[in-house]
């Protein structure tokens, strides 16, 4: 799946967990052989979920329909995102810093 799937996925359960709810979302997705497959993911409290990026030379797989009903469910939850993207322009610690405020 691609880095927008995952991220959302990880927010979407964030929020789920923060507001104590819980949801299951079915996605496609490359196995380890490469082969397109379909995950069932539960999504909640006291579920960990993680993402990994990776480079591949395969085509991002439509996931449109979910990734629909994610951003509506995120929109009605109501709850902030809980993470904010890096500065874009340099992936150094000092970024991450500022960006979070650890000098205050």
């Amino acid at each position: 799946m691609g880095g927008e799937v995952a991220e959302l996925i990880v927010e979407y359960a964030a929020a789920l967990a923060r507001c104590g709810g819980a949801d299951t979302v079915r996605l496609v997705a490359y196995g380890a052989d490469g082969d397109e497959i379909q995950i069932l993911l539960l999504l909640g409290q006291g579920v960990s979920v993680m993402a990994e990026s990776s480079k591949v030379d395969m085509p991002e797989l439509d996931n449109r329909d979910v990734v629909s009903y994610m951003r509506q469910r995120l929109a009605r939850t109501g709850v902030a995102p809980s993470s904010r993207p890096l500065d874009p322009e340099t992936d150094s610690i000092f970024a991450f810093e500022d960006d979070f405020n650890f000098d205050s």
